[in-house]
C-alpha cells in the first residue's frame, strides 16, 4: 500500500505563495505617501522681539485604503532651532518637551485630495501633554514629478495647548504661535 503523498516537493514553493497571499490582510493600504522632507518654523512675538524656530526632522506616512488616506507626521520638540540655545531649552521646558518629546499630527484626507492646488484639512495635533484640533486649515499643493509640496500654516497658539506664556523682562509672549508648514511627500 502506498502511502498519501499530499505536498511533493515541486509543489511545495506554489503551497507557501498560496498561504503567504491569503495572509495578505484583507484591509491591505492602496497605496502609502511617505515625507521625504519637511521645514516646520513656530513663530513667537514678544514686545521686544520675533522668534522663530525650525526643525527639519519631521517624519511621516500616509496610508491610503479605499478613497481615504490616514497621515501621521512627528517630530521631536528638541529638533526646533531658533538660533539661541538657551531660548530653546527654555522652550523645552516651557513645552515639557522632556516628559513629551514629541509633537504628533494626524488627519484624513480623500485620495483625491493629492490631485487638487488647495485643501482644507481637519488636523488632531499633539503637544506638551495636550491635544488640539484645527478644522478646515488650508494647504496649498505643488506638484513636482512625482512629488508634491504641501505649504501652509497652522494658527496655533500657547493656550490650545495649555502653555503659560512665557516672558521676558516681565513682559510675556503673545499667545498666537502660528506653525509654517512646507513639506515634500512621495508616494512608496
Amino acid at each position: 500500500m502506498r502511502k498519501p503523498r499530499f505536498l511533493a516537493p515541486r509543489f511545495l514553493p506554489a503551497f507557501i505563495a498560496l498561504v503567504l497571499i491569503g495572509a495578505t490582510p484583507a484591509h491591505a493600504a492602496d497605496s502609502q505617501w511617505v515625507l521625504a522632507e519637511s521645514t516646520l518654523t513656530y513663530h513667537v512675538s514678544h514686545p521686544l522681539h520675533q522668534t522663530d524656530g525650525v526643525s527639519h526632522a519631521a517624519r511621516g506616512k500616509g496610508v491610503c485604503h479605499e478613497g481615504q488616506c490616514d497621515f501621521l507626521i512627528a517630530v521631536p520638540v528638541k529638533s526646533f532651532d531658533s538660533g539661541d540655545s538657551n531660548r530653546d531649552l527654555h522652550m523645552i521646558q516651557v513645552t515639557r518637551g522632556a516628559e513629551f518629546p514629541m509633537v504628533t499630527v494626524r488627519t484624513r484626507l480623500p485620495e483625491s485630495a493629492a490631485n487638487s492646488t488647495n485643501l482644507n484639512a481637519d488636523l488632531e495635533i499633539q503637544f506638551a501633554g495636550q491635544t488640539a484640533h484645527y478644522k478646515q486649515v488650508t494647504f496649498q499643493l505643488t506638484k513636482q514629478g512625482t512629488e508634491t509640496k504641501l505649504t501652509g500654516a497652522i494658527p496655533a497658539t500657547l493656550s490650545d495647548f495649555k502653555i503659560d506664556p512665557p516672558t521676558l523682562l516681565t513682559l510675556p509672549v503673545k499667545n498666537e504661535m502660528p506653525v509654517r508648514v512646507e513639506m515634500t511627500w512621495h508616494p512608496q
